[in-house]
């Protein structure tokens, strides 16, 4: 990598979420980054960023993250291993004596990062503070030794790698999100006597979990940190964890460059487009590809609605019957908004879904409110809807008077109907009366929705910081439009719109 321009972003530019600790007064970094310029490796502004946080210290001299740690959620192919390698080399550089530990849970990632920093040690600004002899590869051990007596030690968790240590100044823990609290309770124990002034250092660095991986222990780091996050925010500080998260909307569409550039800070100047697309080549599965590529959280459940519970009442066919019903949401920052569906089918049952926000779009939640009261009017003119419900306490409130001035009728909501709204919905599913497409944005929507106590009732929780269930209210909104005004007789049957 080269110096950096001004042109690069800043870490708070870039990041979807951020958490710095409180309390820090200075950091460790400044006397790092002379090392590492020293040697020729330069950071971007993000990665300055992240470095300066990661290394910040409180008044008392400690890491203001010896705590809670250092936690990032980062896609492939964004500079992890470049970033946290050279900042492990830079300490090394610095503490004489410095003893650091890199964990993988496979054993191939492992020496793919082993080979990687092998490299940056060689490197004619580092290679002569290595010891003699001082890349070691033989009998399974993999080091990296350093003149001043530091060194960097790798090893695979599934091959019991980090037990029995001690007197560990910085663990990197990779792969972060298949981590089980039996490999914290074997390594985390290590960095109890650090000899490092600053205090010992702990890094989580991942990407999101699969359904199938123990990601138990990096996921509540997640969550730890967006409770921390008041209703509104993405920036914070606060705390003892810093917790960074690059990644795209969580309703953004796979195929999206631009979300591949939000999620991806590299992309397209240090991860050429060739690069994405090779990987988007060997990664077909969306699932997939929005998890690892793109870093958006998948979405298990809120604890009302499973995922299974949902996917039975999949059917790709449906489709309603005229008249239908529309829901209008804007979440909270106005950075998701949606159009919620629902009608009677031919058989009785009830479909939900999600209208595109175009002709020929697919139907994901969009950022902003400029694009609702027109799509609104569009949509009364061609399919005369028994109802459009917009719920006035939420940020779509403000839209009301826009989608009334253009000759649209619209149905506002309690919190008592809100309630009774969201009550209704759930019911539905329990009791299979819903239908809907499969789309897998209605379906991470649904399966995030949490209940928030109201009054003697509830409601579905939208200051949840953890995910985004714009869609849900949307489909809740229009199914409580549909039963309230019921089915009318003698209409032809309904056709989608969006073709």
């Amino acid at each position: 990598m080269s110096p950096t321009t001004l042109s690069t972003p800043r870490l708070s530019e870039v990041a979807r979420y951020l958490v710095i600790p409180d309390g820090i007064t200075t950091s460790v970094w400044p006397r790092v980054q002379k090392r590492l310029t020293d040697a020729g490796v330069f950071f971007d502004l993000w990665q300055q960023g992240f470095s300066t946080a990661a290394l910040g210290c409180r008044a008392d001299g400690k890491y203001a993250a010896t705590i809670g740690g250092v936690v990032a959620s980062i896609p492939r192919q964004v500079g992890k291993t470049y970033t946290v390698g050279n900042l492990l080399i830079g300490l090394c550089l610095e503490f004489p004596g410095l003893r650091a530990v890199w964990t993988s849970h496979h054993n191939r990632t492992t020496t793919n990062t082993f080979r990687s920093m092998q490299s940056m040690v060689r490197r004619k600004g580092v290679a002569h503070h290595l010891a003699p002899n001082g890349i070691r590869t033989a009998n399974g051990e993999q080091e990296i030794r350093f003149v001043n007596g530091s060194i960097i030690m790798f090893g695979a968790r599934e091959q019991g790698f980090g037990r029995g240590m001690d007197a560990i100044d910085v663990e990197v823990f990779d792969e972060a999100q298949i981590l089980t609290i039996k490999a914290l309770e074997d390594m985390v124990p290590a960095t109890n006597q650090a000899r490092n002034p600053h205090g010992g250092l702990i890094f989580f660095i991942g990407t999101p979990p699969r359904p199938t991986d123990p990601g138990e222990a990096f996921t509540a780091k997640r969550e730890k940190a967006l409770k921390l996050l008041a209703a509104g925010e993405f920036r914070a500080t606060v705390g003892d964890q810093l917790y960074v998260e690059l990644s795209a909307d969580p309703s953004a569409d796979p195929d999206d460059r631009e979300q591949w550039r939000k999620a991806n800070v590299s992309f397209p100047y240090r991860t050429p487009l060739e690069s994405m697309l090779r990987m988007r080549e060997n990664i077909p599965d969306d699932e997939s590809w929005l998890r690892e590529a793109m870093g958006i959280w998948p979405v298990h459940g809120g604890g009302l609605i499973s995922p299974e519970m949902w996917s039975e009442l999949k059917d790709v066919h449906s489709k309603p019957e005229d008249p239908v019903s529309f829901g209008v949401y804007v979440n909270f920052d106005q950075s998701q908004a949606a159009i919620g569906v629902a009608g009677y089918r031919a058989d009785g049952k009830i479909h939900v879904g999600v209208v595109p926000a175009a002709t020929g779009e697919s139907a994901t939640s969009l950022p902003g409110t400029g694009w609702i009261a027109g799509r609104v009017k569009e949509l009364a003119e061609k399919w005369s809807p028994c109802a459009t419900v917009i719920d006035a306490r939420s940020e779509a409130g403000a839209l009301i008077e826009d989608v009334q001035a253009l000759g649209v009728e619209v149905a506002t909501t309690t919190a008592v109907a809100m309630a009774n709204a969201c009550g209704r919905f759930l019911a539905a599913v329990k009791e299979d009366e819903l239908r809907h497409d499969g789309s897998p944005f209605l379906q991470a929507s649904v399966c995030a929705g949490k209940k928030r106590d109201l009054a003697d009732a509830w409601a579905w929780d939208r200051k949840d910081r953890t995910s985004d269930i714009t869609q849900l209210v949307a489909v809740t909104l229009a199914l409580h439009g549909l039963i309230a005004n019921g089915r009318q007789p003698g209409v032809d049957v309904w056709e989608p719109f969006w073709t």
